[in-house]
């Protein structure tokens, strides 16, 4: 793995979960002042500067991080486990969006749902390829086909965020309409 791709993932750790870890605080709509953040993160013993803060924000494949208009703040564009609001916009969905996981988490999904553990939102995908690619992470993959159509009959909000992420909250294994492992 590259220095950029885990400097890249000590930043998502940082603006995504645990600022605390450098020693900074995030505002209410999750952006950090960008000079602190090079400050704290230089101060663990990782070396960083603007020139390859904008290299990672410019070059992550998901799109992960933006600046403010004056690029004097950053943050990530969704994927929080800390409590921020990254105005996100209420749209509706596709009818069928996906979530792709691992296997092995196959049975639980079964019995209690999509859940978003320990972020703020379950996400998803707009196609099977990108489902696929995040479940890669887990394990074996499988990809969820999510019917979004009944779930907005049932007054369920959907946010899209920055970065082309669909949000939502806990999702009822009712809804899924169908399993597909990663060969289909």
């Amino acid at each position: 793995m590259s220095d950029l791709v885990k400097l890249g993932k000590y930043l998502s750790l940082i603006l995504r979960h645990k600022p605390e870890v450098i020693d900074i605080k995030l505002d209410q709509h999750g952006w950090a002042n960008v000079d602190e953040l090079l400050i704290g993160i230089n101060r663990q013993g990782r070396f960083i500067n603007r020139e390859l803060l904008n290299e990672i924000v410019k070059t992550n494949n998901k799109k992960r991080y933006q600046y403010n208009n004056d690029f004097t703040k950053i943050r990530a564009s969704q994927g929080h486990s800390i409590n921020v609001d990254v105005n996100l916009q209420e749209k509706i969905p596709p009818d069928i969006l996906y979530h792709g996981t691992a296997l092995r988490y196959l049975d639980e999904i079964k019995l209690f749902g999509i859940r978003k553990m320990n972020r703020l939102y379950v996400h998803l995908s707009k196609d099977k390829e990108t489902a696929i690619n995040v479940g890669k992470r887990h394990g074996k993959v499988i990809v969820l086909e999510i019917y979004t159509k009944k779930m907005l009959k049932d007054d369920y909000k959907f946010y899209y965020s920055n970065n082309g992420v669909w949000l939502c909250d806990d999702i009822d294994f009712k809804y899924v309409k169908r399993i597909f492992d990663d060969k289909k």
